[in-house]
């Protein structure tokens, strides 16, 4: 039996608590937030204990009845959480992107390797049935060779804790916090990337409305634009992936079976942050908590690895910079290289 305590209890720490609550192997020993409030609300819909602090929930549980720190607090938090665990010998479950640096996100994966711990990122888009399968069609060749890819994500501007998402050297926009999603998915497909080039939104018309346009040039040849809004109503995810003999394509607001809108008047809301999900098949939330936890009791390689975060960032932090500059940026294999 894993013990986990989830540190922040906003909209993530929700859907993982959710996930936790009734996961077999599994026991949520607690939830840890500043607001007490909110931690306390979160802990009774999931029958566990409510923590003001890390350090609150160490010193009452005992360091001995947690196992591992699930981490799902604003990205510039992320690093002092994630090394503190490894110092206290925990396994550690970070929500994405692992960090706002690539200098930060390197010294948390060696520093876990340090301490014994594994370090395991939230990179849940290659957990949705929908993509896997696209994936699927694509290694068996059924759209032949791939060349144009199109995806797209977005919805409302996402309300956080002390707006945290308006601040860009914060939280990135919506290029780090939303496109980071399809990054990984589509090196996943395609292998690694070449060069970025994007145009934002961001900064130019007001703080709460962000757009992104990116594109990818890959290695193999195949070229993906990825466009990003927190600037509409209603969540949407899409993607296309055109080849020599083929299309796939997928789009959720034509197959979405419900749709919510939470406005924080429940346990465990999530009102502010849209996450997908449907009534009809498990989470993808819950399928990658339950894959982490399987290679924690196991010791397998999980599907996406602390690696493979570190690409989807600097895949991420080049698409900033070009959107900064208006110019197109060229990732460095040498910095790929050395990045173990």
């Amino acid at each position: 039996m894993l013990h986990v305590l989830v540190i922040g209890a906003g909209t993530m720490g929700s859907v993982h608590a959710e996930a936790y609550k009734n996961m077999p192997g599994v026991k949520l020993v607690g939830i840890a937030d500043l607001q007490a409030d909110k931690a306390a609300l979160l802990a009774a819909h999931c029958e566990c204990r409510a923590f003001t602090s890390y350090d609150q929930a160490l010193g009452q549980l005992g360091s001995e009845h947690i196992d591992v720190i699930d981490i799902c607090l604003p990205t510039p938090l992320h690093k002092s959480y994630v090394l503190r665990a490894a110092d206290d010998g925990k396994d550690v479950i970070c929500e994405k992107p692992l960090a706002g640096s690539l200098a930060d996100a390197r010294l948390m994966i060696d520093y876990c390797k340090q301490k014994g711990v594994r370090l395991f990122v939230g990179q849940v888009l290659r957990f949705f049935p929908e993509y896997q399968n696209a994936k699927a069609l694509l290694d068996r060749g059924a759209i032949g060779s791939p060349a144009v890819i199109r995806a797209a994500r977005g919805g409302s501007y996402p309300v956080g804790w002390n707006d945290w998402y308006s601040d860009t050297s914060a939280s990135g926009g919506v290029i780090v916090d939303a496109l980071i999603h399809d990054f990984d998915y589509l090196r996943w497909c395609f292998g690694e990337v070449e060069r970025v080039f994007a145009k934002s939104l961001h900064g130019r018309v007001q703080a709460q409305l962000d757009y992104a346009l990116v594109t990818l040039r890959f290695q193999s040849g195949v070229i993906a634009h990825i466009e990003g809004t927190w600037a509409h109503e209603g969540f949407f995810m899409q993607l296309e992936m055109a080849g020599t003999s083929g299309v796939i394509d997928y789009d959720s607001s034509k197959d979405t079976p419900l749709m919510m809108r939470d406005r924080g008047q429940r346990p465990g809301s999530r009102a502010g942050v849209p996450v997908p999900e449907s009534p009809l098949e498990p989470s993808p939330y819950a399928r990658e908590l339950a894959h982490f936890v399987s290679c924690i009791q196991d010791g397998s390689e999980p599907l996406v690895t602390a690696e493979d975060a570190w690409e989807a960032l600097r895949i991420s932090l080049a698409a900033l910079e070009s959107a900064r500059t208006g110019r197109p940026v060229t990732l460095n294999d040498a910095a790929r290289s050395t990045s173990g």
